[in-house]
């Protein structure tokens, strides 16, 4: 008998723990590629079963805050920086605490790239990969309080 109520306890130990799993969502700090220059504030949020990530403030001095995404190509062309949505179709649901398929905008250049999001340093950093052919880039973001 205590070995079963045993089992018990370790199975729900473990189903805590799966759902205790850190996510993307959240707002984050997203960096230059020197990784020391703050450029924005992303606020990641699912929608659908998808995540979607959104440029709440723009923190790079170079770029004023009223610039459009004049070099994007789709229904983002002319939007403004602040409220662009430059994450998409990310799968809600992590495989190897990997979130995939889905897509980052460069506003600067207008490109879209397929993307990876995987959380580190206990859900406080999240690396952001993004591939272009057997090209990738990958960023460290910083989670924010909100």
């Amino acid at each position: 008998m205590r070995l079963f109520f045993l089992a018990i306890s370790l199975v729900a130990s473990l189903r805590i723990t799966a759902y205790a799993q850190p996510t993307p969502e959240g707002v984050w700090m997203s960096f230059d590629d020197d990784g020391k220059t703050p450029t924005a504030l992303v606020r990641i949020s699912k929608m659908n079963a998808q995540l979607s990530g959104r440029i709440e403030k723009v923190l790079d001095t170079t770029t004023a805050s009223e610039a459009i995404c004049s070099k994007c190509k789709d229904d983002r062309k002319n939007q403004a920086i602040v409220g662009l949505e430059i994450i998409r179709g990310t799968k809600a649901t992590p495989q190897n605490n990997q979130w995939l398929e889905g897509k980052i905008l460069d506003p600067d250049d207008g490109k879209e790239y397929k993307l990876v999001l995987e959380m580190q340093d206990a859900g406080n950093t999240l690396g952001v990969r993004g591939y272009w052919g057997p090209f990738w880039r990958t960023q460290q973001w910083r989670r924010q309080a909100q």
